[in-house]
């Protein structure tokens, strides 16, 4: 039987409570009885903006293919500096695992997905699994690591003269006015210590769990560069890790059609995969000391596909129908 778009939902779930207020996620499910792998979904928006309504058709595209996904908020620059997000996401994949038998989760398999911002806190999610406690997080109760990363579009990193900086945003006049700038509290040439801390490039070791990384090489916001540098960086490390370069796609091509990460629409492709389906792409692949490169189209399945491998899911779970609807 092929599977359907039917799900159970859950909104609202309150995971961690801080002085700016409670963080919430929302988890949309198969409806099966067998615990499920999940995936956590973190939204882009520059650190300072978006929730976690920012996110593909989770239940068409993964829900549909016997995954769990759990779309969270963080707190953005406005609330709290860098990295009290990273210590956010944790809490949240905390939460998942330790509510896993009540929620129907199987804790032992649980993955991280992010895009843009997002894509940059699910890298450094992955990159410090193996930490119990990270310096200044409120509690280091249960496991926060993960089993595989999906991260599309996001910064790598964030140190002065790695890239070349994008286009700005409107009405930034200075780097401490940056999206950067306002993640890490200031000028990143300025703060270097704090630079490199935020930026996974600098956190790359042999434990990172499997990566998969996407980019539109028209990217104007977030070079894709970033995502050659990440590469690298966990190829020579000997991490198992996919890149697809997409062909000429612009910024935020993961986003629901109308909702932009910032308010830049004419340098973003918002819902451009949904809506035009597999685009083509160049596919570097490292496995150990083996590199491959080759012309493919990439889409929502090979997203799917990857977390498919190394959740273990099967490709013929079936769901049915019971409540909700997709935001």
């Amino acid at each position: 039987m092929s599977p359907t778009s039917a799900s159970v939902r859950r909104r609202d779930v309150i995971y961690a409570q801080r002085a700016s207020g409670d963080l919430h996620l929302d988890l949309v499910m198969p409806a099966q009885s067998d615990a499920v792998p999940v995936i956590v979904f973190v939204h882009g928006g520059g650190w300072f903006t978006g929730d976690r309504r920012l996110c593909p058709d989770l239940r068409e595209h993964f829900c549909a293919r016997g995954f769990a996904m759990a779309s969270v908020d963080y707190r953005l620059t406005g609330d709290a500096l860098f990295p009290a997000q990273l210590h956010d996401v944790r809490a949240a994949i905390r939460h998942l695992r330790a509510n896993a038998a009540e929620l129907g989760l199987d804790p032992t398999r649980i993955g991280i997905w992010g895009a843009s911002a997002g894509g940059h806190l699910a890298a450094l999610v992955g990159l410090l699994s193996a930490v119990a406690q990270l310096p200044g997080e409120e509690s280091a109760d249960g496991d926060a690591g993960v089993q595989a990363v999906a991260e599309s579009y996001g910064p790598a990193t964030l140190v002065e003269g790695d890239v070349d900086p994008g286009v700005p945003l409107p009405g930034v006049e200075s780097a401490a006015e940056t999206p950067e700038g306002r993640l890490i509290g200031g000028d990143p040439a300025e703060l270097p210590v704090a630079a490199r801390d935020a930026s996974p490039l600098y956190s790359v070791t042999s434990d990172a769990p499997p990566f998969q990384i996407s980019h539109g090489t028209g990217d104007l916001m977030v070079g894709h560069r970033h995502s050659e540098l990440l590469y690298d960086a966990l190829a020579r490390a000997g991490v198992e890790v996919d890149l697809y370069l997409v062909d000429g796609y612009r910024h935020g091509f993961l986003n629901p059609p109308n909702r932009s990460d910032v308010p830049m629409p004419p340098a973003m492709d918002n819902g451009r995969l949904s809506s035009e389906g597999p685009a083509p792409a160049r596919h570097l692949s490292a496995r150990g000391t083996e590199r491959t490169e080759a012309r493919t189209r990439f889409g929502f399945d090979d997203i799917g596909d990857f977390f498919a491998r190394h959740l273990a899911i099967s490709h013929d779970l079936t769901t049915t129908t019971i409540s909700g609807d997709n935001r």
